[in-house]
């Protein structure tokens, strides 16, 4: 008998859990994902921390506190997976450059900024306002740059 499962259900019940669960340890939840891959259901979990990085520890420590409650939650098998972004994470949402604040990115515009002809720039992320943008450090001139938030493409974490 096939079941039907509304992931974006089980996301909505599970995401306060592992929230309040990775809070405890001092971690947060980046981005949380229940995905269907040949098959198989997976619920993958990625913490981060402002203060160090995540170790396996921190990864078994999350995984050891949800087993039980997901069970009673998710009604199909699946696999846990708890993992720390890695180093050179490419952006999923908006709030990952508020989260990585003070972070070196690689970015990449839709449209150069005016009176220039490239696209992609290194730098940090000095600020984040959901209606001017991201206020930016280009590091190969120095400048502080503000990129309209309707004109970045994508943005990754980068590692000198």
């Amino acid at each position: 008998m096939k079941q039907d499962i509304n992931r974006y259900e089980i996301l909505a019940k599970v995401t306060p859990l592992i929230e309040n669960t990775a809070m405890r340890f001092n971690l947060i939840p980046i981005e949380i994902e229940f995905v269907k891959e040949n098959h198989r259901w997976f619920l993958r979990i990625f913490l981060y921390s402002h203060e160090r990085n995540i170790t396996i520890d921190d990864c078994e420590n999350v995984t050891r506190s949800l087993n039980d409650f997901l069970d009673d939650i998710i009604p199909v098998k699946y696999s846990l997976e708890v993992s720390s972004p890695g180093l050179e994470r490419k952006f999923k949402s908006d709030k990952e450059f508020l989260i990585f604040k003070g972070r070196r990115i690689s970015l990449k515009l839709k449209q150069p900024l005016e009176g220039e002809t490239e696209k992609i720039f290194k730098g940090e992320i000095l600020d984040w306002d959901d209606r001017e943008g991201l206020t930016f450090l280009r590091f190969e001139d120095a400048r502080e740059l503000i990129i309209p938030k309707n004109n970045i493409q994508s943005a990754k974490l980068y590692i000198d």
